[in-house]
């Protein structure tokens, strides 16, 4: 029996070094609505210690009602290997999406992995990073 009975998700957020470079981004990337925006504020004292301000950072509603955010935090970039994050994935549709996205990164001059299919797990992926070196993927069922 599980200790918490939890429908999912309700929200994640990335931590980055630049919070325009990275709302720029995102913005252009999903274009989801921005549902809280603090980072206009993000170089005003005590904006980015506090939680009622977001910590200076973007939240966005996702088509699936679930909450993405990013904090603006320190200089460091990305690291896959240490303990935390490996990669986000989000969901489309199907697979001529992600070719459809492939194409739409090339004319955003997005540099993307290539569309791989993972078979044992009913799925395809494309793969590319954000400005913190983050690995972004999408996920389309295969079929």
């Amino acid at each position: 029996m599980a200790l918490v009975n939890s429908s999912g998700f309700a929200h994640v957020r990335l931590t980055v070094v630049d919070i325009a470079r990275s709302k720029s981004f995102y913005d252009s990337v999903f274009g989801w609505p921005v549902a809280i925006d603090e980072s206009g504020h993000v170089d005003e004292p005590g904006v980015t210690d506090s939680p009622e301000r977001f910590f200076g950072g973007t939240v966005y509603e996702t088509p699936q009602g679930t909450l993405f955010g990013l904090r603006p935090v320190g200089s460091e970039g990305f690291d896959s290997t240490h303990t935390g994050l490996d990669h986000l994935s989000f969901s489309v549709a199907r697979q001529a999406d992600l070719e459809a996205a492939a194409a739409a990164l090339d004319g955003a001059g997005i540099t993307h992995g290539e569309i791989i299919e993972l078979a044992a797990a009913g799925m395809a992926i494309l793969s590319f990073q954000d400005p913190d070196d983050i690995n972004i993927e999408l996920t389309a069922p295969l079929g």
